[in-house]
């Protein structure tokens, strides 16, 4: 859709040198630079902010991003680039710790939700996967919205809108005939051991019998969800026998291969035993305050499964801010990750038609298509915050390509935001040394409705 053109090229490679930050202009000067039409104090202060960024120990380094508009003159942005917040681990809420593939840290949207909103504000995203922004969001006493064709988001994310008690839970699995007869497809096998598969079976068809007549209740749901994160894994918390990465399943051919090269069987796992613990871990942080703080927002929470791109369940001007990040061409598999949790939850993976481009102009036309929609819903001075990472070895910058698709459907960049950072720990049980291969930074192109 968008090409880059020989003046961007230029532009862009003639802005690409990091300026030191004593040689650049001082905070007072920096809002002329990029101050959106319309004015606007919290964009100038958000970047002068980030020009003296010092939390981590090291200075923000400056530089622009180039990009050239369909129809218009080649542009460029302020860019920004620092550990804006930390690498280390288990720095967020314990709720958050649910594994999903390509998915980033808490202290990503908590970032720009504290500085961008206010309580009571309503915080959106539209490819919530794991549901990382509106749990993050609600934390923070914002209203949480998310939209994922992928159905599985929903379930991921709601029930930690609600979280139950650990009694609760404890309850209600007592309540559950795990050893109840029923089909066990046997090819699962390779993954489990029979009555470990015996009581995952069960606890299946015990939820889809459930959801038939009504929608499972909060205590369900969590269930639900506890099961989805086990099913598979690394360690002796997950259902399965050793098999990775822990966020998504293999083939069956493959946990043969696995298998056979590691000569293992599947051990003997109790389903019940292992959502309980995992359900204490999640719970570790949810102190009265927090259910208080959740309790507030839960109500006017808004989870939608459709394409990002046609959302008429929001209201037009009613978000303050979306923090997203999209699918990236075709690094990331989503239907093959997931099989073996459709299967959980009686779902088609074949059907679920997600949005994948492999080629970075019918990447660039689905995402301009999504931006017009943020456009709607964002409210007059709201802000977008589109988290693009770095694919194909660092080699295609998306965020020079989505930059063009942000002001195709008339929104204002407002600058770059580049978070240096180490790799998750699923990249390192994959045997890839940090910041060797895949994503090595968050790539966050701000924008703003006029």
């Amino acid at each position: 859709m968008y090409t880059l053109g020989l003046l961007c090229k230029r532009m862009m490679s003639r802005s690409s040198q990091a300026i030191p930050i004593a040689a650049q202009a001082g905070p007072d000067e920096l809002p002329l630079v990029f101050a959106p039409p319309g004015g606007g104090e919290r964009p100038a202060g958000f970047a002068v902010e980030l020009a003296g960024f010092h939390a981590f120990g090291q200075a923000t380094r400056r530089t622009t991003t180039g990009f050239c508009p369909a129809g218009g003159p080649a542009r460029e942005v302020p860019s920004f680039i620092n550990e804006f917040w930390t690498a280390r681990q288990r720095q967020a809420s314990s709720l958050h710790e649910v594994s999903y593939r390509a998915c980033f840290k808490p202290q990503l949207p908590r970032f720009f939700i504290e500085r961008l909103t206010e309580p009571g504000d309503v915080v959106y995203d539209p490819f919530m996967g794991r549901g990382t922004t509106p749990v993050e969001a609600a934390l923070l006493s914002r209203v949480p919205f998310g939209c994922d064709i992928n159905p599985l988001s929903a379930v991921l994310t709601r029930p930690r809108l609600r979280p139950p008690t650990l009694e609760q839970v404890a309850g209600r699995l007592g309540e559950i005939a795990f050893d109840a007869p029923g089909e066990c497809p046997e090819d699962l096998l390779v993954f489990y051991h029979p009555e470990t598969l015996r009581e995952i079976s069960s606890l299946r068809r015990r939820l889809l019998a459930r959801r038939e007549h009504e929608p499972l209740d909060p205590v369900d749901e969590w269930i639900c969800l506890l099961a989805l994160n086990r099913l598979t894994g690394h360690s002796a918390g997950f259902f399965s026998v050793y098999t990775l990465p822990p966020n998504q399943a293999v083939s069956v051919k493959s946990q043969r291969n696995i298998n056979e090269r590691r000569h293992q069987t599947p051990p003997r796992r109790r389903v019940p035993d292992l959502i309980l613990k995992k359900t204490r871990q999640l719970l570790g942080d949810v102190t009265p305050a927090v259910r208080h703080t959740l309790a507030g927002v839960a109500d006017r929470a808004l989870l939608l499964t459709k394409p990002a791109a046609a959302t008429p369940q929001i209201a037009s001007g009613s978000v303050a801010l979306v923090v997203t990040s999209p699918p990236f061409l075709d690094v990331v598999q989503y239907a093959t990750d997931n099989w073996l949790r459709c299967w959980f939850l009686g779902i088609d993976a074949q059907a679920v038609q997600l949005t994948v481009p492999k080629k970075l102009d019918a990447w660039q036309t689905a995402m301009t298509g999504v931006f017009r929609e943020l456009q709607r819903v964002l409210r007059c001075g709201g802000h977008v915050a589109f988290e693009v990472g770095e694919v194909h070895a660092g080699r295609t910058k998306l965020e020079e390509a989505v930059l063009p698709c942000g002001v195709a459907a008339g929104l204002e960049p407002v600058l770059v935001l580049i978070n240096d950072q180490q790799f998750t720990k699923t990249a390192n049980c994959w045997g890839v040394d940090n910041n060797a291969k895949g994503t090595n930074t968050n790539r966050i192109v701000l924008f703003r409705k006029p």
